[in-house]
């Protein structure tokens, strides 16, 4: 295919570049182009752990007469997918100023089923009910998707067996625990054909037939036959595949990462210039290490611990003495020799 070196280089100053080729309910599939590989797997790693989202966090059991431990009940609840509608006007926890929970930092849901029949009962995640005050009225409700109305099972109760609890839901983020990850999965890849041979692949006799390729193959142009390596080439086309969990649309989530990620560099960017200056254009004016050569010792003539620009040091520096005598690196034998 051929193409003007002058449009490449047009269309590269316009900045990144973004193409859908998917999007529906549960995965968003686009392709990144003109951006540095260390932007584009930046972008991957907040989608993946630093978006966030609700779960439960603490489970207060009043009865379990299951065969399932109170831990092990716990553990199902907090792996439930719950609405994150609105999270943003959610505090944390930590940032609240109420004693434990409150309507501002968190979402109340219940739960209680007895089997009374003589068949086993399934509970399942539209079994608990978000109760009390919320910011808005979908927060925190158990995400139901099957085409039955269910969500997941989180546990079965044999004929008089009982479960009664109350959950307490709160915000968080994936580096904290995988609860609060927003997306199933992630795909990210790039140099489909493998020309930056970046990529080794094991094989046993035939390479092409034991690693087919992928999608995004016909996307890009394949080598030629003997065409020299490019040892400056860097990659610029990046295919992602973002795959919800069901608290976020995988638009928002995609949406929700550039967020994410402009907040950390603004972040970045107001430390910087904290003292003066944005520290964009060399005008950094915050703690700096000494000037070389600028005292009278050549090493900025600052006050140190051992010593000052000249001066004597406390210990024993230039014929001083210590509180246990004159040392061997004074002017005398200390009291130890």
């Amino acid at each position: 295919m051929d193409y003007d070196p002058m449009v490449m280089d047009d269309a590269e100053a316009l900045g990144p570049v973004v193409k859908i080729s998917q999007a529906d309910s549960v995965r968003v599939k686009f392709e990144l182009q003109n951006a540095d590989l260390s932007f584009a797997n930046s972008l991957r790693r907040v989608m993946l752990a630093e978006i966030p989202t609700i779960a439960i966090d603490l489970v207060e059991i009043e009865e379990n007469s299951s065969v399932l431990a109170d831990e092990f009940i716990s553990h199902r609840l907090g792996l439930i997918p719950l609405n994150a509608e609105g999270v943003d006007n959610l505090l944390y926890a930590r940032d609240c100023d109420c004693d434990g929970c409150c309507e501002h930092c968190s979402v109340r849901l219940t739960l209680h089923a007895k089997c009374t029949g003589e068949e086993n009962m399934h509970v399942f995640a539209r079994d608990l009910v978000p109760t009390g005050d919320r910011i808005n009225q979908v927060l925190g409700t158990p995400i139901v998707n099957d085409a039955e109305g269910l969500g997941p099972l989180i546990l079965k109760l044999r004929p008089g067996q009982e479960i009664k609890l109350e959950c307490i839901a709160k915000k968080g983020i994936a580096k904290e625990h995988a609860k609060w990850a927003p997306s199933a999965a992630i795909g990210f890849e790039y140099d489909p054909h493998n020309k930056l041979r970046h990529t080794d692949y094991w094989y046993e006799s035939d390479p092409k037939a034991e690693w087919p390729p992928s999608e995004y193959a016909a996307w890009e142009e394949p080598p030629q036959e003997g065409e020299p390596f490019d040892y400056d080439a860097v990659p610029n086309r990046f295919y992602f595949n973002v795959e919800t969990a069901g608290a976020l649309p995988p638009d928002v989530i995609v949406s929700e990462g550039i967020k994410v990620l402009q907040q950390k560099l603004a972040g970045l960017i107001h430390e910087l210039a904290e003292d003066g200056g944005d520290g964009t254009n060399g005008d950094y004016n915050g703690p700096r290490s000494p000037e070389y050569g600028t005292g009278a010792d050549g090493f900025g003539g600052y006050t140190t611990p051992f010593g000052n620009a000249g001066n004597q040091s406390s210990w024993g520096g230039a014929g001083g003495t210590t509180p246990y005598g004159t040392t061997p690196y004074g002017a005398g034998q200390s009291s130890w020799s």
